[in-house]
């Protein structure tokens, strides 16, 4: 290579006319005008014009010609300015272009199977077999960049707020609760396994134990679940664990580092502190417990009017101890029967019976459940919602979270359907006291909400064992844009609640003392109190890249199905490593 770089495209300015400089990078696009050949110069930085005159040598011109998509270069010249007509003002150096005088071709491409300068010729499948082309891609590397920022800005804040940033094992024992594990074999211990961690939740209480009072990193866990768009088998947490606080000093700390991350990633501003609301508040208000409180459609309660009507469905509901809810929609008396029954189906889907429906025109209640609801009823409708002609009302009648959780689905849907979400807004919110507990019918068993270390309320232990699905926990969720971007407690630090806990989760002493004697056994030598709090970090910066799926913020993700198409992970593995770990393997008999 006899032609080393000396800039990079961004540090080309109006202070380098008249220069000569060097540049190496990827041949972006060219365009063959007779004697004269442009092209676009691209490295991670940008792009720059490159003009090859038809006075050069001939052997510079013959390499110019044979130059093709995405070949690597580099490129001797001299900076000019851009006649005016000729000026880009898409890029930075729009004004200015390369007037060539040497040409290296450093490595030939072959055609590439999508255009990295157009993204959308690839399908996603393609696009992630061939990852490192669509690295190259404008889009994944202002998404890299964007996260790189959001890193950056974590551990400048953090350091900067006298926290420490402290590794912890990626082998580590199984325990139960939470989501299924990834099982490692030890080829050392035959017939023994590590887990990796969907947490480093045991390791950071036990660094509070230590006397680590402010302990954080960037780190990776891993989860054995389906996955989905705003979810990967292997991610990123901002693990954050603090000694002798509450839960008000974790959440200011949190609100503090969010603002900073999203100025220094976006240069947006953020205002503090965050607005709150009970779990309770929140199921009943938007039926979520991550509420996008970007747009306003509220949910009502419809109870006294479901009473006033004369609908069989509701009256049985309430008898049943259900509840009835009600979403009122301003100008969706215009939807079509097609378009009602698709939120009957979204409602459906997740867990409701139905939903019932009702337009209001200037002539009162028609259509749907309208025969069934006096005018009396409807006034009263119409007076506790505000809503007018053109207005239309759906109804869930169902158990509490069931039935919210439903209506909750169909209200975020019509959020992105009436295009009622402003574009770039920015809406976070701590959702606080949730339950401690919920009842696993399928186990038939309590297990933790959030996990088994979270702290209940202290005023509320002496009902854990007698009332325990009513007992609140010291938890909190931060939400932003109708995402859970961080969740954390106040923890247990005593052993003996700690093995209540247990206890109540159906988790016996001897399974305790096997899983977590550790941490129990740690507790016995001054546990101080602690709480915490773990950022989504892929979460995080895919909001604020304004994407939808987090495969988009990661260099290399997997897909939907778990799978690396670029590499053809997962894949097989000879028997020669399965017998040094002493595994034999089931294979499942074909199909006749």
């Amino acid at each position: 290579m006899k032609l080393k770089r000396t800039h990079t495209t961004d540090l080309i300015n109006d202070s380098l006319l008249g220069q000569e400089l060097i540049l190496n990078g990827w041949l972006n696009s060219r365009r063959d005008l007779g004697g004269i050949i442009f092209i676009d110069l691209r490295d991670r930085y940008g792009l720059v014009q490159v003009r090859f005159a038809d006075d050069l040598p001939k052997n510079i011109l013959e390499k110019a010609h044979r130059l093709s998509a995405e070949d690597v270069i580099a490129v001797k010249g001299t900076v000019l300015a851009r006649p005016e007509a000729a000026v880009n003002p898409k890029i930075s150096s729009g004004k200015l272009e390369l007037l060539a005088s040497d040409l290296e071709i450093l490595n030939k491409a072959k055609t590439p199977p999508f255009e990295i300068s157009r993204r959308e010729t690839g399908s996603e499948d393609l696009r992630l077999k061939y990852r490192y082309l669509d690295l190259r891609t404008t889009e994944m590397k202002r998404n890299l960049e964007l996260r790189s920022k959001a890193a950056i800005a974590t551990r400048n804040f953090l350091s900067g707020n006298r926290f420490m940033e402290i590794e912890t094992p990626f082998l580590m024992k199984s325990t139960p609760e939470g989501a299924r594990d990834f099982l490692v074999p030890s080829r050392i211990n035959a017939g023994k396994f590590y887990a990796l961690p969907q947490s480093p939740q045991t390791y950071k209480q036990l660094l509070m134990v230590s006397g680590f009072d402010r302990y954080f990193q960037l780190v990776k866990c891993f989860r054995d679940e389906d996955l989905r768009a705003d979810r990967q088998l292997e991610f990123t947490q901002i693990d954050i664990e603090m000694s002798f606080v509450d839960e008000a000093d974790v959440q200011e700390l949190s609100e503090g580092l969010l603002k900073h991350i999203v100025k220094a990633a976006t240069g947006k501003a953020m205002e503090i502190p965050f607005p709150k609301l009970t779990w309770e508040e929140a199921m009943e208000k938007y039926g979520s417990d991550k509420p996008d409180i970007r747009f306003d459609l509220p949910i009502h309660k419809a109870d006294d009017f479901a009473k006033m009507s004369s609908f069989g469905v509701f009256h049985s509901a309430l008898e049943s101890g259900n509840v009835v809810r009600v979403l009122k929609v301003s100008g969706g008396a215009s939807f079509s029967r097609k378009q009602i029954d698709e939120y009957t189906s979204l409602a459906k889907i997740n867990g409701a019976k139905g939903l019932a429906w009702l337009k209001l025109t200037e002539n009162g209640g028609e259509g749907g459940i309208s025969k069934f609801v006096n005018d009396e009823a409807l006034k009263a409708l119409i007076h506790q919602t505000k809503a007018e002609p053109g207005d239309c009302f759906f109804f869930i009648a169902d158990e509490w979270e069931t039935g919210l959780t439903a209506l909750g689905m169909v209200r975020n849907a019509l959020g992105k359907a009436l295009n009622l979400i402003p574009e770039d807004a920015l809406a976070p919110l701590w959702v606080t006291e949730f339950p401690l507990l919920e009842f696993d019918p399928e186990e038939q068993r309590y297990v933790a909400r959030h996990h088994p270390f979270t702290s209940p309320r202290l005023d509320e232990l002496e009902r854990l064992e007698t009332h325990p699905a009513e007992v609140k926990a010291r938890a909190y969720d931060l939400v932003l844009n109708g995402y859970e971007i961080a969740g954390g407690s106040i923890r247990i630090f005593q052993k003996d609640l700690q093995q209540r806990m247990f206890r109540l989760l159906n988790i016996g002493d001897d399974e305790a003392r096997a899983k977590f004697g550790f941490l129990l056994d740690a507790f016995e030598y001054g546990a101080p109190p602690h709480g915490g709090i773990a950022f989504g970090f892929d979460r995080l910066v895919m909001i604020l890249a304004g994407s939808d799926s987090i495969r988009e913020l990661i260099a290399f993700p997997k897909t939907t199905t778990g799978q690396s198409p670029m590499d053809g992970a997962p894949d097989t593995v000879s028997q020669k490593q399965l017998d040094e770990l002493k595994i034999s393997l089931i294979r499942e008999k074909a199909a006749k």
